[in-house]
């Protein structure tokens, strides 16, 4: 069993490998990066300052592992809400959701430990991030 700390930083990992999910990590993703770091105190821990330089790539499978052990077997609704809303952020930060994201977001879906309701919060969180991209595009135009 995580203690909080460990459940942050951990976290905060899965961020960090769903920023590289695509390959690439934007700007925008680096910035959201630092920002939950200071947000968590975690901004000095050794081991996420070397992640969170962006010099080092993500493998997909190493964020997926990351996952699996964030949520466990039997993962509790709060962390997996916060997990699901916190990539969600992270996904949509540079304003653009590529395939791989939206397949990560899928499969997180899938793990839902109340799949009955998985629904409603993963609806939730999809309009909330159409209704971003929506104001996003329309500010371009």
């Amino acid at each position: 069993m995580m203690n909080d700390l460990t459940k942050t930083k951990h976290l905060l990992k899965i961020l960090v490998g769903v920023a590289w999910i695509d390959g690439v990590v934007q700007p925008e993703e680096q910035e959201y990066l630092h920002k939950k770091a200071q947000q968590y105190g975690l901004a000095d821990d050794s081991e996420l300052k070397s992640l969170l330089s962006g010099l080092k790539p993500v493998r997909p499978q190493e964020c997926y592992q990351w996952l699996e052990e964030y949520l466990g077997t039997h993962p509790k609704q709060d962390d997996y809400e916060k997990l699901l809303e916190t990539m969600g952020a992270m996904i949509y930060s540079d304003g653009d959701v590529q395939t791989s994201e939206a397949e990560l977001l899928t499969k997180v879906q899938l793990l839902d430990p109340a799949n009955e309701m998985a629904h409603s919060g993963f609806d939730k969180l999809l309009k909330t991030i159409q209704k971003a991209y929506r104001k996003a595009v329309s500010q371009k135009l």
